[in-house]
């Protein structure tokens, strides 16, 4: 490549890799292992830089298909696969075609999935697409889920697909465990050949994990619009990795759909376009309103020898709680104290048992350990406990809905609803604080709280009908 980002022309095969007018636009003038050409080959894709890039004297003057280029014919450079890119028509930005050349009548929506509560969101946005599918009301929504394999186990993952009637996923990265950093950039490696293969019109990624900031930063550097799901909620607290995954993805993201009012104000104060930002509502309350009825029809209570309102639950997997061995051990002996008042049933992340086991902690014999739970048996032990220990942030959305009490075992939360309207309270690490407040409880004090607004069962329909309203009336943006 000559300085600036210039073609070099070897033989027949040509490379090129940065955009010669602004540096900035490499990811958009990549060069492929097939050294394929992307679009005009002589401008931008991003079409900002008005300067041509400077081309090399056996640069071809047609375009090459940048998705398919060994399909192309010798007459006219066209790809039979992509007809639409003959007689000199380009392709949009990395191989995508752009909106006024691509036949509206279907959008096409790829979701990406990869912790037990993505699942839950998902499958309420997969189901707002089909109900709009069945009313064979253009344009057609055609979906495709992509399954990263964060969570490797069964009962977090694979499980949940088939209760929650997920479609089986189109595509399964297999990523697996590792440190965030060896994570983020395994999803980031193995998701990139997908867009590459599948051109599709919206990225939508939801929740904070790992999955969701590595697809939203592969997809906008190719060019593709971004959706986040439960954007702009803040813990404020940066040493949290979930905190950094959301701050990034809503900076990147063309869509961002909240879940709370204060969402708003911290995108806002973080300068996102106020046009970006659609309060929808939280499609995973969609998704427990659907299935409540399914969850009482499960047999865990009966399984655990449990009677409604006389155990409580306790989840914790959170990484300041469990990899801490002064904390974890704090936080056990207040579960030992309570206990002692009220049976306490413990679904156990894997790594929080391995950490348990290792430091000898005592939970006593009135915690009962068991293994993760499938969707409907762990909705069901929820809205039938006395009250909720917890360090995770759906489980305190879900028992607002449930009207549950929950002592969140955090300094901080990122969904202040449940604070405010809901039926939880912030109890730290202390462990005082944590067994007074459960006696409390078990003694039947009750605070008041109420749904919060737009927590109806609909969030998935409204994030659907913005997307016809955005994309589909007149192409993506």
């Amino acid at each position: 490549m000559g300085p600036g980002g210039a073609y070099i022309a070897t033989g027949w095969r040509i490379h090129r890799d940065f955009c010669d007018v602004c540096d900035e636009h490499s990811s958009v003038l990549r060069s492929q292992k097939r050294a394929t050409l992307l679009g005009n080959p002589y401008t931008c894709q991003r079409r900002l830089c008005a300067p041509p890039i400077r081309k090399s004297a056996h640069m071809p003057t047609t375009p090459v298909c940048a998705t398919h280029p060994e399909t192309r014919t010798h007459a006219n450079h066209a790809c039979v696969r992509h007809p639409f890119v003959a007689n000199g028509s380009n392709p949009g930005s990395n191989g995508l075609v752009r909106s006024e050349e691509k036949n509206m009548d279907s959008i096409k929506i790829l979701c990406v999935a990869g912790a037990r509560p993505n699942f839950m969101k998902i499958a309420a946005l997969v189901d707002a697409i089909d109900a709009h599918n069945q009313k064979r009301k253009p344009p057609h929504l055609s979906r495709m889920i992509v399954h990263t394999g964060q969570h490797y186990d069964e009962k977090l993952s694979d499980i949940f697909f088939r209760i929650l009637r997920i479609p089986e996923p189109d595509i399964n990265l297999e990523v697996g465990s590792g440190s965030h950093a060896l994570q983020t950039a395994e999803i980031m490696k193995r998701f990139e050949p997908v867009l590459m293969e599948h051109r599709v019109d919206l990225v939508l990624v939801v929740g904070d994990v790992n999955s969701t900031i590595a697809c939203a930063l592969v997809a906008v550097k190719l060019g593709i619009k971004v959706a986040h799901v439960e954007a702009g909620l803040r813990s404020f607290d940066r040493s949290m990795p979930e905190e950094i995954n959301r701050v990034l993805t809503d900076a990147i993201s063309d869509f961002l759909f909240t879940t709370e009012r204060s969402a708003e104000g911290n995108l806002l104060n973080e300068g996102v376009p106020r046009e970006r930002i659609h309060f929808v509502g939280n499609t995973m309350i969609d998704t427990l309103m659907k299935h409540r009825g399914r969850a009482e029809e499960s047999r865990i209570l009966e399984d655990l020898n449990c009677q409604p309102k006389h155990y409580a639950v306790l989840t914790l997997h959170r990484p300041s709680n469990v990899d801490n061995p002064v904390l974890l051990g704090e936080i056990s002996e207040a579960l030992l104290e309570v206990s002692k008042k009220m049976r306490i049933v413990f679904p156990v992340h894997p790594r929080t048992r391995e950490h348990i086991l290792r430091g000898g902690l005592d939970l006593g014999k009135n915690v009962l350990l068991c293994d993760p739970m499938g969707y409907l048996d762990f909705l069901k032990l929820l809205a039938n406990a006395r009250f909720v220990l917890t360090d995770s942030g759906g489980i305190q959305e879900e028992t607002t809905v449930l009207g549950i009490p929950c002592l969140t075992i955090r300094e901080n939360t990122e969904r202040p609803v449940t604070l405010t309207e809901g039926t939880n309270i912030l109890v730290g690490v202390n462990k005082a604080r944590i067994v007074d407040e459960s006696l409390r409880i078990i003694d039947g004090v009750d605070r008041e709280h109420r749904i919060p607004e737009l927590w109806d069962g609909k969030a998935a329909q409204r994030i659907v009908e913005i997307i016809l309203s955005r994309i589909g009336s007149d192409g993506p943006q």
